[in-house]
């Protein structure tokens, strides 16, 4: 895919990220996330007491997957580093971006409230290698 083909299908629908950290002694953890792009940065947040808050912290190196579970089957698979962030104007802007994406416009504003809170992390991986395929099974 050339980047423009990667953004176009990172930010087509609700397809779910799935996010791979490594636990604290060595395990691998993949946990599903909700997403936005922003400009080439991949944006989601989680609570300070998660598993992927913790790895994060500890390691900023992770890796997520998007893919489309349907033929002609894509992916897209960017392993990168993340910088996280609590201010304040960040959490709310996010959270209701991606509570707009994933449960619609009419309901962003209630997950932006509810998601957009102290306690919340806002958590930017910024690529440092793609991977992407198109047309698996053409």
């Amino acid at each position: 895919m050339t980047p423009d083909e990667v953004q176009g299908f990172l930010t087509m629908g609700t397809r779910t990220g799935k996010l791979a950290i490594v636990r604290r002694d060595g395990r691998p953890h993949v946990t599903p996330i909700w997403f936005a792009v922003d400009g080439d940065d991949v944006v989601f947040m989680t609570h300070h007491t998660s598993s992927k808050a913790h790895a994060i912290r500890r390691d900023r190196r992770v890796a997520m997957v998007v893919d489309q579970e349907t033929p002609p089957y894509a992916f897209v698979l960017i392993e990168g580093e993340v910088a996280v962030s609590e201010e304040p104007d960040e959490l709310l802007h996010w959270a209701t971006a991606i509570g707009g994406r994933y449960m619609g416009a009419e309901r962003a504003a209630d997950y932006g409230r509810r998601n957009g809170v102290p306690g919340e992390l806002l958590v930017r991986l910024r690529p440092r290698k793609i991977i992407a395929k198109s047309g698996i099974a053409d």
